[in-house]
């Protein structure tokens, strides 16, 4: 049957389809509490990006889900993105997948089971790189098409990592240069070329891998994934997790080819915008700081890098880790400011 853009049954796609921070603060506000049992190390209380349950001395469960709507029309390449993006949050705890279980949403009436099967397919291939199986899942009949997984790791307790453990002084480091959503943005208007689809196709399936051997790295203290709150959200759950300031050097952050050209041109996702609503009263820009660096700095990234708060003598262990992982493009982006009892992002220099 004749089948329609895979994009185009979303009304947003990958991680730009998360609720808006501030939405997302104010429904959860609300939220009853239950006792908490000691063997849960890491909860919901600093937006992290698993959760943690320790097992024994030697061993915690980490566990998480993510899912979204197409960000790319080829089901396999879609597959293969939200399983990668689902994975990177057990690696950004340090830990170490084990099994996955697949979440699937689609219109039946819409979509083949061809197509159907080649998400799957894709999502499945992404697993067998990181060695573990699809052990389940569920499925339903869904008005938008919807793929994920729930993730399941192991770490060792004394060696995991949450977002809010950095300290003052620490550097940061980025593993994998911005871009993803003004990319999507274009792709879904037609404006993204195949040398950029390439691109986006290349970072959005890399395995943030490095996640577990930066854990074992004496002084790395924190680590999170940046994904659909963008670069400028996650650094800040990093600053109120630690309460300290956090700085970004704007001009020291890597960013996919072509993509400040594309913001420029109007190529920016709903969800920047929203993001910056969510959070922006907590930013500090330079003056002068142009439209496209505030659309790339609170863009939201599907399947980002790995963003890591380290002391500054265990930065050469930080930074060879990545390379040693494929991560050439790894660079210090700012750092750990000291303690605040409001903490803000502060953003220096321009482009």
């Amino acid at each position: 049957m004749d089948e329609p853009r895979l994009t185009s049954l979303s009304h947003g796609g990958g991680c730009g389809c998360k609720i808006a921070p501030g939405v997302l603060s104010e429904i959860l506000k609300g939220s009853s509490q239950l006792p908490l049992p000691p063997e849960l190390l890491v909860g919901i209380e600093t937006s992290d990006d698993a959760a943690v349950y320790k097992l024994n001395d030697e061993q915690a469960l980490v566990a998480t889900t993510d899912f979204f709507m197409p960000i790319v029309d080829d089901p396999a390449d879609f597959g293969r993105i939200a399983a990668t993006n689902a994975l990177s949050d057990v690696y950004a705890m340090g830990g170490r997948p084990i099994l996955a279980l697949a979440l699937v949403g689609m219109p039946i009436n819409v979509l083949s089971t061809q197509t159907i099967g080649r998400i799957l397919d894709g999502g499945a291939s992404v697993c067998r790189a990181a060695g573990i199986p699809v052990a389940g899942g569920h499925s339903i009949d869904s008005v938008e098409a919807i793929y994920g997984l729930v993730a399941l790791g192991l770490v060792h307790p004394q060696r995991v990592k949450r977002n809010a453990d950095a300290k003052p002084g620490d550097v940061l480091v980025l593993g994998k240069p911005l871009g993803v959503g003004i990319m999507s943005a274009a792709l879904k208007k037609g404006q993204l070329g195949d040398a950029g689809y390439a691109q986006m196709l290349a970072t959005t399936t890399r395995l943030n891998t490095p996640g577990p051997d930066l854990a074992e790295l004496p002084g790395v203290h924190a680590m999170t994934d940046v994904t659909g709150f963008g670069l400028a959200g996650h650094a800040l759950e990093m600053a109120r997790g630690a309460s300290c300031d956090v700085q970004i050097d704007w001009s020291a952050v890597p960013l996919l080819p072509g993509v400040r050209a594309l913001a420029a041109q109007g190529m920016v996702t709903g969800a920047s915008g929203r993001n910056w609503a969510g959070y922006g009263a907590q930013a500090v820009l330079p003056n002068g700081f142009a439209a496209e660096d505030r659309a790339l700095l609170t863009d939201p990234q599907t399947s980002g890098g790995l963003l890591v708060a380290c002391e500054p003598a265990a930065l050469e262990a930080v930074l060879a880790t990545f390379r040693r992982h494929g991560f050439g493009d790894a660079a210090v982006v700012g750092r750990v400011l000291g303690a605040s009892s409001s903490p803000q992002l502060q953003v220096t220099s321009g482009r």
